[in-house]
């Protein structure tokens, strides 16, 4: 009898083509399939000596090559697309089969998935990688959701696969059904704002401190030497450090200045605004990267009025670089603060058991945002499991308050200069906005209440009230 795969990868584009490549030379045998028959004869004759490859040109072909439980992973675009594969797979498995999918799709369509191929008797897996195509080939995080039976057969392949730290796997079951796509569409909303604060400095360094790029590289560097040490502070010093061969510019200076988004990062702005979670951070940097599209209105606004200040000078420049570190690490603090806090609301709306700590953890390595950083945030959540939030974790807390001098006067020297700085001025509102003993929202009920009796509670008393405000003396009753 002829040997059968493991598991099986449909759809053989990079991302699938590496992830199953990635699979064979960890030792599992694996069944491959496309919709087009030549990308599947290409992976093998090119990776075919990576590993032991079962080749199918059938759906039928394809299941039948599975041992079982049989375990399809889908590799395709999110949305329609998987819904056809799926539809494609679904009837010629058995109760018991797990399908996978593995692309970035909302965790709305994972839940509907998993709650219809339930019925049926398979089980579905939504689940998060992180790490690009490289980490797909070498090791990347991964997210698994779904029952706790598929990932009895499923989680020692993918722990097997995934990048490793301290010899631990980057890889855990999430929780049900679509927990693991949610904590991979937070995972890119935080990515987002790592990124925007790493511009904004950047920006800063440049516009206020007169650095070059190639000087900014050095000190990103050096940034990354320390608590700051991550992914994408390295890359961003390859970057700058990066001169256009063409044009002997930096290559910065050649790019367009309008970044791209494929809609994760939307999304996790759209579902923390449904669960009432304040993401101002991760929102911030999506409406950061569509200003930067709107080319035409920012070609017709170019002329208006702004300040006319030098740049930074003798002490007050000796010191940028070093306040930037500061007011970038503080608001990094926050956007992973309020990432967290949205992983926990989602949890709690979806009754989804999810460890925050075993999150941190796996997003050490592999996945795009992997950091020194994590380690501590792994260790918060390790020494308090119900911590309400980052930024009152005691290592945290130090640092966010020792750096708040640093970051205000950054934030001061951007506003003079009219430099926008719309994550990490929104990072420190944030801040300031959970420490206030009193905010002004007392106001605003009192306004809602005026114009549409939306009633308020009171400070002295419980229940709710309304004051008539149109009457003689305007008396108050409970509602």
């Amino acid at each position: 009898m002829s040997k059968k795969a493991s598991i099986g990868v449909t759809g053989l584009a990079v991302m699938g083509r590496n992830l199953a490549r990635n699979l064979a030379r960890h030792g599992h045998t694996v069944a491959l399939h496309n919709r087009s028959e030549a990308r599947t004869r290409a992976l093998v004759d090119r990776f075919g000596d990576e590993g032991e490859f079962i080749p199918a040109y059938s759906a039928q072909e394809f299941v039948d090559a599975l041992e079982r439980p049989r375990q399809v992973v889908i590799m395709v675009k999110a949305g329609a697309p998987t819904d056809a594969v799926i539809e494609e797979f679904a009837p010629l498995l058995e109760p018991g089969d797990v399908i996978v999918d593995a692309g970035n799709a909302h965790f709305a369509d994972t839940r509907r998935r998993e709650a219809s191929l339930r019925e049926r008797g398979l089980h579905f897996v939504g689940t998060g990688v992180s790490g690009g195509e490289e980490g797909a080939l070498h090791g990347p995080s991964i997210m698994p959701g779904g029952s706790p039976e598929s990932y009895a057969s499923l989680g020692p392949l993918f722990e097997d696969i995934s990048a490793k730290v301290d010899g631990e796997a980057c890889c855990t079951h999430v929780g049900a059904d679509g927990a693991g796509h949610f904590v991979k569409m937070v995972h890119n909303g935080i990515e987002y704002a790592d990124m925007q604060l790493i511009a904004e400095s950047f920006d800063l360094l440049r516009g206020a401190g007169g650095y070059s790029p190639a000087e900014i590289a050095s000190v990103f560097r050096t940034w990354n030497t320390g608590r700051l040490e991550s992914y994408l502070i390295e890359i961003t010093s390859e970057v700058l450090a990066h001169v256009d061969p063409g044009s002997g510019k930096p290559f910065v200076d050649v790019v367009e200045d309008a970044a791209e988004q494929k809609g994760t990062g939307r999304w996790t702005v759209q579902i923390g605004l449904d669960l009432g979670v304040p993401i101002s951070g991760i929102a911030e940097a999506v409406f950061a990267r569509s200003l930067s599209g709107s080319t035409s209105l920012r070609s017709a606004a170019r002329g208006l009025g702004g300040p006319s200040r030098s740049p930074l000078s003798g002490a007050a420049l000796d010191r940028f670089a070093d306040d930037v570190e500061q007011a970038l690490y503080a608001s990094k603090v926050v956007a992973y603060a309020q990432g967290f806090n949205q992983i926990q609301a989602g949890a709690t709306e979806y009754g989804w058991d999810i460890d925050l700590g075993r999150v941190a953890a796996i997003w050490r390595g592999g996945c795009i945002i992997r950091a020194k950083f994590l380690n501590d945030i792994t260790s918060a959540y390790a020494a308090e499991p119900a911590l309400p939030t980052l930024l009152t974790s005691g290592g945290f807390r130090k640092a966010v308050e020792d750096a708040q001098d640093s970051w205000r006067s950054v934030i001061s020297t951007a506003v003079s200069l009219g430099i926008p700085t719309p994550g990490f001025s929104t990072a420190l509102a944030y801040y300031d906005g959970l420490r206030a003993d009193r905010l002004p929202a007392a106001l605003v009920q009192g306004q809602r209440d005026f114009f549409g009796a939306h009633t308020y509670r009171r400070v002295d008393m419980a229940g709710s009230f309304h004051t008539a405000w149109a009457a003689d003396g305007r008396p108050e009753s409970p509602a």
